[in-house]
């Protein structure tokens, strides 16, 4: 896996993955930004999320659970100082979809969060503090 990331001006980047895909990252204006995309510690929250969502789809899927939505909301807490590291995040999930089996829902972030979730794992190894829960929404009606 590659990525390159070019300074673009003040505390604007311009991030390509290997795979071609681009994405903007920025700075708080008060730090010489213009707030012109995510900050890049956002960008690790975003992918923390990501990782784990394809995860819980993708093991839901092939428990033949009928989901419609996943979302997941995420919440972090960063140390005071400097290095301003995540401590604590929590991934709740919000699973929508017709006669959903809760053990299921249940089964698949658990998994996500102890086998499966590369970015989980690797930030839990670097001593950060993650929480899971969820909900599921039966729209069966």
């Amino acid at each position: 896996m590659n990525a390159s990331i070019k300074w673009t001006d003040g505390r604007q980047f311009l991030a390509e993955s290997g795979s071609g895909h681009s994405v903007v990252m920025d700075g708080n204006p008060d730090n010489g930004g213009r707030n012109t995309g995510p900050r890049p510690m956002e960008m690790l929250l975003m992918g923390l999320g990501g990782c784990t969502s394809f995860d819980v789809i993708q093991i839901l899927e092939k428990a033949r659970q009928q989901v419609t939505d996943c979302h997941a909301e995420l919440s972090a807490e960063r140390a005071d100082s400097v290095p301003s590291v995540f401590t604590k995040i929590h991934v709740k999930f919000v699973v929508t979809g017709r006669n959903l089996k809760e053990s299921q829902v249940k089964r698949a972030v658990e998994l996500s969060a102890e086998k499966y979730c590369s970015a989980s794992l690797m930030l839990s190894a670097g001593g950060v503090e993650i929480t899971h829960s969820y909900e599921v929404i039966d729209i069966t009606a």
